[in-house]
């Protein structure tokens, strides 16, 4: 199992709906697509590339180089496929490793078990070759071990990533139910915003689409966050190779050119999304104001601004009536203060939605944990149409 140096199946796991943007961020990142899948993009590649990928991509949650697929019908055959691979030259004796499986299979009733044995054939071979073996547990900060096993087919990956990659490490304060920072790059993509331009986001809550578009804006490569990926725990690691990778992506990081702005009616939202703004080093890309999001400040509009709003979508029973007035009085400031800009806004309530008033360019499905939303958006040129729901 030679999994550092040869190149490999790599699946990078994300939310549902969101496949299209990382498909477009690993070509950006010079990598083929070689399929998509529900909630995951396969490309291939080392490693190495697997330290680059989790680096670099916004909008995936884990990356998983593929190390082995076998056959197997039972748990003692699954034990037995899984003891034959050199694992002594991947976890460290004296390291940790946590076994994370997934089963749809007749072979166990309990994917739990399938796990539990694939961490002893894994530990019980590294204890037969260095005399030693690893702790394990649930814990996902070091070394992962994924399983798969679909009928009498098993993949094996090694989880590169850990904790998932929206686990950015800026948000020390998360306010009000905040949206996942790699949801809130999807949905800044899927606006087609140009990062030079002017980006504004009203209702700006803990600052999570501000600051996601404050690391668009200054080429901020998101992985430069975090101090801690699983693949710094295994034995293949090179922190030389690691240290390189990072230096070349602080070089590439430039000052935004246009104007980020975010705004929140409540005082304590604003002071959280500075709190998490300065945590990722954006404190001085980004314009805070405590304001009803009408008076947030709009600026002359250039080519490519972006206007992205994310409203509540009214879960409370009775409360969706009330947040009517505010949907229709967003798009009445749409029409009234940001012609040039494009519009979008990201909902859970479609109902709600209607009350915009504008004629959408996009409707974008994405989901926000298990609510189906919509990013919706608009082109707002002058003169902009309202039209019938």
């Amino acid at each position: 199992m030679s999994i550092f140096e040869t190149e490999h199946t790599i699946l990078i796991t994300c939310a549902k709906a969101v496949e299209p943007f990382v498909a477009e961020e690993l070509v950006q990142l010079g990598f083929d697509v070689t399929a998509e899948r529900p909630a995951a993009v396969e490309t291939t590649g080392t490693f190495t590339d697997c330290m680059l990928l989790n680096l670099h991509l916004r909008t995936a949650h884990r990356v998983l180089l593929e190390v082995a697929q076998f056959r197997a019908d039972s748990p003692d055959a699954l034990y037995s496929e899984v003891s034959r691979l050199p694992w002594e030259d991947v976890i460290p004796s004296d390291g940790y490793v946590s076994v994370v499986a997934s089963a749809r299979t007749e072979a166990v009733r309990d994917a739990r078990f399938a796990g539990l044995r694939t961490k002893d054939a894994i530990v019980d071979r590294i204890l037969k070759h260095k005399d030693r073996r690893p702790d394990s547990g649930p814990d996902r900060s070091r070394a992962v071990v994924s399983l798969y096993w679909h009928d009498d087919s098993v993949t094996l990956y090694l989880d590169t990533t850990g904790e998932p990659l929206s686990m950015r490490g800026y948000r020390k304060l998360p306010h009000r139910a905040p949206m996942r920072e790699t949801l809130a790059a999807a949905a800044i993509l899927g606006t087609q915003w140009e990062p030079g331009a002017h980006f504004v986001n009203p209702m700006c809550g803990s600052g999570t689409l501000a600051i996601e578009a404050a690391l668009l804006a200054t080429h901020t490569a998101p992985g430069l966050l975090r101090e801690n990926f699983s693949f710094i725990h295994v034995c293949g690691y090179d922190a030389g190779e690691w240290s390189l990778m990072r230096e070349d992506a602080i070089k590439r990081r430039t000052a935004p050119t246009g104007r980020i702005i975010a705004t929140d009616i409540d005082p304590k939202a604003v002071a959280a999304a500075r709190k998490n703004a300065e945590a990722a080093g954006m404190a001085r890309a980004i314009e805070f104001d405590v304001c009803d999001f009408r008076r947030t400040t709009v600026p002359p509009a250039t080519e490519g601004d972006c206007i992205l709003l994310n409203p509540e979508y009214g879960e409370r029973l009775g409360s969706e009536r009330e947040l009517e007035p505010i949907y229709t009085a967003i798009g009445d400031m749409f029409k009234q203060s940001c012609q040039g800009y494009t519009g979008a806004v990201f909902t859970g309530n479609m109902h709600l939605a209607k009350r915009i008033g504008l004629r959408t360019r996009r409707r974008i499905p994405l989901f926000n944990g298990r609510i189906e939303c919509r990013l919706f958006v608009y082109d707002l040129y002058a003169g902009t149409r309202k039209v019938r729901s």
